[in-house]
């Protein structure tokens, strides 16, 4: 076991599987994963905004939420996305191999899928493959990492953020790497708990979490067709209230946010990873607005690959960011130096501004409004000649 491993936290209840499928094209690649709730939990989810979405997604809003779920079923290297009403019953079906082994019904059973959109599943090796995986399935750090490499895509490696509460184990796990837009991105989660609370709680816990994490960050702006969140709880420890609720919900949020984090800091083809602070705002509507706009602009994200200062393009993606103010209620940070101040110029040295893109990874962008309290944290990526080749090519 890794010094990592043994880092972890593992809810109580649940068993993991990841295996080789032979979706994928590379030789022992596992790219089938499934998680077990040993008892019945209380499931809600949170899904891509996009009107195309993918027939797993459709599956699990039509069963959520639910207070009887047993079982996740997920493949990676095909999104079974735009595939018609074989890709829905290829999902179903997905589902009704994990229950034939439980002895449950498949309704219990959600489903998720990321990969290549518009290809048929095969499912002559996810036949033979899903009941393998529901077989051994085992409650250990190995087969939480295994299952949580059957997820990944192009990702670099897992991404896995666990907690220890005073009545409750917190675990979650992601992929995500490109096709990353607000509204989630091409990203899964799952988050896993051992606590006991009601559905009304576990909906408006995630929801709030998505809002401060998944919904903050941005690779190139695409959102996806399989976004898919999804926390279960199978109440095998004490029911949570007042103030255990509340450390609960901030630690859903907490544990979103750094597999967020993760997510952006794992952009294929990335070489910066770009924290945008705004304050100041109306609201935080607003303030995320502006964060948004500035972090999907094709010209801010090449400048800071280049290394180039040009605030300029900062402060005008603000400006067309479909929020009402006047450029001398802006001011502009680059680290910590000060670029723009109420509308003016700032003398700065531009070797120095340059310097400093070039020699860290982790970049700071801060915009300051003197409009409200609203503010917004966004993370994003610069946009890199990489990135344009590993999608360019990217089915061919």
């Amino acid at each position: 076991m890794t010094q990592e491993q043994q880092q972890w936290h593992l809810a109580r209840g649940y068993r993991f599987a990841g295996v080789v499928s032979g979706l994928r094209n590379e030789p022992d690649r596992r790219d089938v994963a499934v998680i077990i709730s040993d008892t019945p939990a209380s499931a809600v989810g949170m899904f891509t905004k996009n009107q195309i979405c993918a027939a797993p997604v459709r599956v699990c809003r039509q069963r959520l939420p639910s207070t009887r779920t047993r079982a996740i079923v997920i493949c990676s290297g095909n999104a079974n996305a735009c595939t018609g009403a074989q890709g829905l019953a290829d999902a179903q079906r997905m589902t009704a191999l994990v229950a034939q082994e439980l002895g449950c019904e498949a309704e219990q059973v959600l489903v998720a899928s990321t990969g290549v959109i518009g290809r048929l599943l095969p499912m002559p090796l996810l036949e033979a493959a899903i009941p393998q995986a529901v077989r051994s399935a085992v409650a250990s750090p190995e087969a939480f990492r295994h299952a949580a490499q059957a997820i990944l895509t192009t990702d670099t490696g897992i991404k896995v953020a666990t907690r220890q509460g005073p009545s409750f184990t917190l675990t979650g796990f992601a992929k995500g790497a490109a096709m990353i837009g607000p509204n989630m991105a091409t990203m899964l989660a799952f988050l896993l708990t051992d606590a006991h609370l009601s559905l009304d709680d576990l909906q408006q816990t995630l929801h709030t979490a998505v809002e401060h994490s998944f919904h903050c960050i941005s690779v190139e702006g695409h959102t996806s067709t399989n976004d898919t969140v999804l926390l279960l709880a199978n109440g095998t420890g004490p029911r949570l209230e007042g103030a255990e609720l509340a450390l609960y919900q901030e630690t859903v949020t907490s544990v979103c946010l750094e597999l967020a984090r993760k997510i952006a800091r794992d952009a294929e083809g990335a070489e910066h990873f770009i924290t945008i602070e705004v304050e100041g705002c109306r609201n935080d509507s607003e303030a995320r607005r502006i964060a948004k706009t500035i972090a999907d602009s094709p010209l801010v994200k090449t400048a800071i690959f280049g290394h180039d200062p040009n605030w300029g393009r900062i402060v005008s993606a603000a400006g067309y960011a479909g929020v009402e103010f006047a450029e001398e209620n802006l001011s502009l940070w680059l680290g910590d130096m000060l670029l723009y101040r109420a509308g003016t110029p700032c003398p700065f040295d531009v070797l120095t501004a340059s310097a400093y893109l070039k020699q860290n990874r982790d970049i700071h962008i801060r915009l300051k409004f003197d409009l409200g309290p609203g503010k917004c944290t966004f993370y994003t990526c610069d946009l890199t000649t990489e990135y344009v080749r590993l999608n360019a090519d990217y089915t061919t």
